[in-house]
């Protein structure tokens, strides 16, 4: 179920990959992006990792996904996946 990312509004949301899909309704993904290094000047890549909730344990590993805030569902998950990106 593709989604068009422009039309979640006013929570804040991210794009990424899921990297484990082991756990029952809940998905692990991968949030990438560039940051410069203030020395010398060169990019490198910074990863985090989010627990996100997934009701019908629809989403499997290498899926690029929406995620959006919401409010905790457990210790450690306190994200939501919208849907996939186009």
């Amino acid at each position: 179920m593709p989604i068009d990312t422009n039309k979640i509004k006013n929570v804040r949301k991210l794009e990424g990959e899921v990297v484990s899909d082991k756990m029952n309704k809940t998905r692990v993904i991968a949030v990438y992006w560039l940051k410069k290094h203030l020395k010398y000047q060169k990019y490198y890549r910074q990863t985090s990792r989010f627990k996100a909730h997934d009701e019908g344990n629809v989403y499997k590993t290498g899926d690029k996904v929406v995620i959006k805030q919401t409010k905790p569902m457990s210790k450690d998950k306190r994200w939501e996946i919208v849907g996939l990106i186009k």
